[in-house]
This record gives structure tokens, C-alpha cells and sequence, in this order.
């Protein structure tokens, strides 16, 4: 039996629905009542003076404070004084590789993703998805058996792209290489038969460093895909890939336009594509054109978030750069800045992503996501939309119904936060506690209330 049968094989036989993730990672507890927290709900709504009660991993009521009697026996938790938003969730990261200051296919293990994933959920992410870069059958298998306090993981296995033309290395081989539209169908049914959760490919020359995804092999993926019920979502960077994408049917961006203005004509045809979706990215330009070390790069190292390694290598690069370097970022950033606020003017979906893990954004797992709303506040979004980006936007373009806002039935992961975001979006990194399907995830002493 080759390879890709057997991990078809294996899914099968444990696959039991979606629901498998929560039931294995929830512990029964009797009823809780949360008093008195600001609630962000993440659909744009708000309750200054909020009441819910959890139990068995789940919301069970949510509203107004004195509207809801709580249950018998209910343990009360006073959160007066307190924010409460929804865990996050993020639609673009490369899990696996990262490992201190050290990138390489060497990293790439269980136990790595798995303390990845237990430092996203210590930040109060819920949920990532692995875009494309993946190795083995590991990641298939931790879908369904995530760490017990660890962020749930989606997954594209393998991305398509032409051969040796994926992300940065070590990454480069870890996508399909495909060269014809038979080797592109066949190597997208194999990812149907692993159920991944959708299709990532790569339609981009890197500044002519590597092949481009032609039209004609774009458009056999997103075809065979549909034909079994998988979405495509794509990296890219130019205006005009991004128009012809969308009238080859992609469901959804990866990363914006950068290499000019957002125009009517795409906004034209977004309109006609209402879920399709735009994960911003912003970490990279942001960071390139600082004109002095950020104040969140200290907050990391005072959290104690990664390894001092790493954060003395962001640190370097930014002290580095040239002052016309950091002209040119700044150029192409408010470039960006436009363009973000055009897609959200129009009402194009927003969805964060922080393409963390690669060379970006390093090892800051679940940091990243922070530091992403405070540069999506940047380029022009207000904290209530870059939350609502970061939590029910996201949680539906990944089809993680349970995910993303503080409602009866939904999955209880939440995070309590000492201040309020609303007007300060930096306030998400003062976090007090992390709740993940109801239960409070452990967070080193150090991590709490980052100032």
C-alpha cells in the first residue's frame, strides 16, 4: 500500500467528526458563571456588563449582567473590571521548522509542533492553519489528537507549486512540484483523500527568484478541488494574479496585493466573490520599515516568548537596515496601508493571518497574532475590526463553526484580558487568563499580563 492510501486509511478509521478534537481535550466540569467583564462577542458587538456561564467545554448562556441567574452549584468568577474577547484564530502560519533561533527541516517533529502548539494557545490562539509547507502524515494526525491544552491545527498538507518554487527554504521542497495539469489533478486528489482542510498554492516568482504557477495549472487545481469540495487559497503579490485568480474561482488571498493600487476592477469582482477572504500579512513590511526597535519586541523578551536568540535576530535586522531601506519599506507599507483600507471599505472579509514560523515573523508563536492587530490598527482598521478579523471572520473562513465568538453552544475559548482593546489595540497583550474549551490553558508566570 503506498504511503498516501495508508494515511487516507488511517483517517478513515478515526475520523469521527469534528467534534473528536473537543471531546478528547474536554474535561467535564460542573457549571461556572463569569460576572461583570466588558464582553467583545467578535461580530462587532458589545456588552459593556456581561454574565455567561460555561460548562462541559461549552457556552451555555451569555447576556447582560442580571439578566442570567446562575446555575445551582455554579462557581462564581467575579471578572469586574475585566475584557473578555474570543480566542483567535489564525488562517496562515508554517508550523514545525522553527525551533529557538534555528529554521530548518531538522526542527520539523510531533514534539516541535506540539509545544508550537501549546505557545498559541498560552496567547489565547485557538486555532492555526499549517498553509502548505507540511511533512509526513503528523500534522493529519495531531487534527484530530491536538495537544490537551494546545490550539486546534487545520491543514493543506502539501501546497502545489512549480518544482523547487514553494516558500523560503528550508521550505522550498515541501509542496508538490507540479509541471503539468495531469500532475496537478492527481496530486490534488491525493490531498482529497487525506480530507485535508483546503488547498494552498503559490502564484508567485519572488522577484523572479523562482518559477510562477501558470494560469493553466492555477486553474486545473482550483477546478479538481471544487470538483471535491476543497477550497484554494493562494499566495500571491501582484494586482493582476489577484484579478485572474478570481475569475479562475480562488476562494481566498493569503496575502494582499503589494505591487500597486487596489483597483475597481478587482473590488468589482470581490464584490461578485462575497466569501472570499484577504489574510493581511502584515508582520514582514511592517517590521521593515520601523524607524527604531518596536516596543513589542521588548514586551517578547521581558514575557519570556521565545528564545533571547531570536529576538536578538529581529532586533539586528531592525537596527540594520539603511535609511533609504527603510524609506523603500515605508513606501511600499503605506502602499499597503491604501490598499488595506480599500478592501475594507468595500466590505471585502478580513481574516488574520501572520505567515508565523517562517522568516518573518520566527518563532513568536501566538505573540505574532498580537502584534498582527497592532499593524492591522496601522494600516487603518479600527481594534473592533481587526478583532472581529482575528476572531468570527477568521473562524469561518477556516469552517470552525465553534470557534470565534462568545455564544450559547459555542466552544468556550476565551481570553481574559486587565484592559480594554477598544481603544488601545495593545491591550490584547495584557493578558490575565486563556480559556480553551472551557478549561484555563497554563501559562508560565512569566507570560501573565505582558506590559
Amino acid at each position: 500500500m503506498d504511503r498516501s492510501k495508508a494515511v487516507t486509511g488511517w483517517i478513515v478509521a478515526v475520523s469521527i467528526g469534528a467534534t473528536v478534537v473537543y471531546a478528547q481535550t474536554r474535561a467535564s466540569s460542573g457549571p461556572r458563571f463569569f460576572d461583570g467583564a466588558r464582553l467583545i462577542v467578535g461580530d462587532a458587538t458589545v456588552i459593556e456588563r456581561s454574565s455567561f456561564v460555561i460548562e462541559n467545554g461549552s457556552f451555555v448562556s451569555v447576556g447582560r449582567q442580571g439578566e442570567l441567574t446562575p446555575p445551582p452549584r455554579a462557581v462564581r468568577v467575579d471578572l469586574a473590571g475585566k475584557t473578555v474577547m474570543p480566542a483567535m484564530i489564525d488562517v496562515h502560519t508554517h508550523l514545525g521548522y522553527r525551533s529557538g533561533a534555528t529554521f530548518s527541516v531538522e526542527n520539523y517533529s510531533r514534539g516541535n509542533l506540539n509545544d508550537q502548539l501549546n505557545r498559541f494557545a498560552s496567547y489565547g490562539v485557538a486555532a492555526v492553519a499549517s498553509a502548505g509547507t507540511d511533512r509526513g502524515d503528523v500534522t493529519l494526525r495531531l487534527r484530530l489528537a491536538p495537544p490537551p491544552h494546545g490550539a486546534i491545527l487545520r491543514s493543506a498538507g502539501r501546497g502545489l507549486a512549480p518544482p523547487d518554487a514553494g516558500p523560503a527554504p528550508p521550505m522550498r521542497d515541501a509542496p508538490y512540484g507540479v509541471s503539468t495539469e495531469d500532475e496537478a489533478r492527481k496530486d490534488v486528489r491525493e490531498l482529497a483523500g487525506q480530507k485535508v482542510d483546503f488547498v494552498k498554492i503559490w502564484v508567485d516568482d519572488r522577484n523572479g527568484t523562482v518559477k510562477k504557477l501558470s494560469p493553466d495549472l492555477y486553474r486545473a487545481i482550483i477546478d479538481e478541488a471544487h470538483k471535491h469540495n476543497l477550497r484554494v487559497f493562494a499566495h500571491i503579490g501582484t494586482l493582476a494574479d489577484a484579478k485572474a485568480l478570481l475569475r479562475a474561482g480562488l476562494d481566498g488571498f493569503l496575502h494582499p496585493v503589494r505591487d500597486r493600487e487596489v483597483d475597481d476592477e478587482l473590488l468589482s469582482l470581490l464584490k461578485d466573490r462575497p466569501k472570499v477572504f484577504f489574510a493581511l500579512t502584515l508582520f514582514a513590511p511592517r517590521l521593515a520599515m520601523y524607524p527604531a526597535r518596536p516596543r513589542w519586541l521588548d514586551e517578547s523578551l521581558r514575557g519570556g516568548l521565545g528564545s533571547k536568540e531570536e529576538v536578538a535576530r529581529l532586533a539586528d535586522f531592525v537596527a540594520s537596515r539603511k535609511p533609504d531601506a527603510i524609506a523603500a519599506a515605508g513606501e511600499e507599507w503605506a502602499r499597503l496601508a491604501r490598499n488595506v483600507a480599500k478592501l475594507n471599505a468595500a466590505g471585502v472579509r478580513i481574516a488574520l493571518g501572520t505567515d508565523v514560523g517562517g522568516a518573518s515573523a520566527g518563532g513568536l508563536f501566538g505573540w505574532a497574532e498580537h502584534v498582527e492587530l497592532e499593524h492591522m490598527v496601522a494600516a487603518g482598521l479600527t481594534p473592533a475590526q481587526a478583532i472581529v478579523a482575528a476572531t468570527g471572520t477568521a473562524a469561518a473562513v477556516l469552517g470552525l463553526d465553534r470557534l470565534g465568538t462568545v455564544a450559547a453552544g459555542k466552544s468556550a475559548d476565551f481570553i481574559v484580558l486587565d484592559r480594554s482593546p477598544l481603544e488601545d489595540i495593545t491591550m490584547t497583550r495584557r493578558i490575565g487568563r486563556v480559556y480553551l474549551r472551557g478549561q484555563e490553558v497554563p501559562r508560565p508566570a512569566r507570560t501573565r499580563s505582558n506590559p
